[in-house]
């Protein structure tokens, strides 16, 4: 069996699960706020090219991210297809009873593996981050809706540097036994290595397992990929990505996009990973944003595709 460093890395999964978080993480760094009606014309742009998992919106505060106000009109107004789970963000219970009345059924938490972050970011400190999610998870368990958590800066702070890995693991194991049906683990500065990602994914997947179990990470030092395919080699195979590359936090300093759609779909087909996404349809998805946005988008597939070769490269 291959091993790093005692590390198994032969746990490669045959599909993989890609949710694109570009509606609500991508577009709340954007300069331009997109109109509520092209909003929802990309959701469902996403949903038609194969994208079965989509985060949508997130219920915040309008003054603290502008670009999101309009999230109750985002999620009642999008056309659902059958198969396709539509996530919103929800930093409080205020936004947790906004995205219940708007009839959202998959929602996420986010908290930080730092105190500094989570101050930055939420303005509570981890323990009453914590205290509330034992809050909602228990109204979401009620309400019958799915719940997953996600750890900011599981990897590297802007504020104060490489984390402790047992720190994130000891987050991860209390965030499961409050509730949480999933746990995504951030690099939300881009700042993780692919031996750093593979060292802390194997220890949490050794106390939980691989399948509830997801990763996001963004691009900054052109690590997403490499990144990826690290979680992988332990068998993670749920991974966060925004079409065009889109993204980035208004509260982490320095930070660039998430690693792009377009670019994982391309690896994954290249492979031979099974994902459900058409990856000349979802170019439709960036193709609008890259108009609305007026600005040229970094994924390497689209720019290659839209540069004149356009048949799809590995598959589709």
């Amino acid at each position: 069996m291959a091993q790093l460093e005692g590390i198994e890395t032969d746990l490669w999964p045959s599909e993989v699960a890609v949710m694109d978080v570009a509606p609500r993480d991508g577009l709340q760094n954007e300069p331009h706020i997109m109109p509520t009606a092209e909003k929802i014309h990309l959701i469902e742009t996403l949903a038609e090219a194969g994208v079965t998992r989509i985060q949508a919106t997130s219920f915040v505060s309008a003054k603290a991210v502008p670009q999101l106000a309009d999230a109750a009109e985002v999620a009642t107004g999008i056309k659902r297809l059958p198969g396709v789970r539509y996530f919103a963000l929800v930093p409080n219970e205020k936004g947790y009873d906004r995205a219940v009345a708007s009839g959202v059924e998959d929602i996420t938490l986010v908290l930080s593996a730092t105190e500094t972050m989570n101050r930055n970011n939420i303005n509570m400190s981890i323990a009453k981050s914590m205290g509330l999610a034992k809050r909602l998870f228990r109204r979401a368990k009620d309400d019958g809706l799915n719940v997953r958590a996600d750890v900011a800066v599981a990897f590297v702070c802007a504020f104060e540097g490489t984390v402790d890995r047992q720190t994130v693991v000891d987050q991860v194991d209390e965030l499961f036994a409050l509730g949480a049906d999933q746990v995504c683990l951030a690099d939300t500065t881009g700042r993780a290595d692919p031996r750093h990602v593979a060292k802390l994914f194997a220890l949490v997947r050794k106390k939980h397992g691989s399948e509830r179990l997801a990763g996001h990470f963004h691009d900054t030092l052109g690590m997403g990929l490499a990144n990826t395919v690290a979680a992988m080699q332990q068998g993670i195979a749920f991974f966060d990505t925004a079409i065009g590359g889109l993204g980035g936090c208004p509260f982490t300093p320095g930070a660039t996009g998430n690693v792009s759609t377009e670019d994982v779909v391309s690896m994954l087909n290249q492979m031979g990973v099974t994902t459900t996404i058409d990856l000349d349809r979802l170019c439709e998805a960036t193709d609008l944003v890259e108009e609305l946005s007026g600005s040229k988008l970094p994924s390497a597939y689209y720019r290659s595709v839209r540069s004149g070769n356009k048949r799809s490269i590995g598959g589709g």
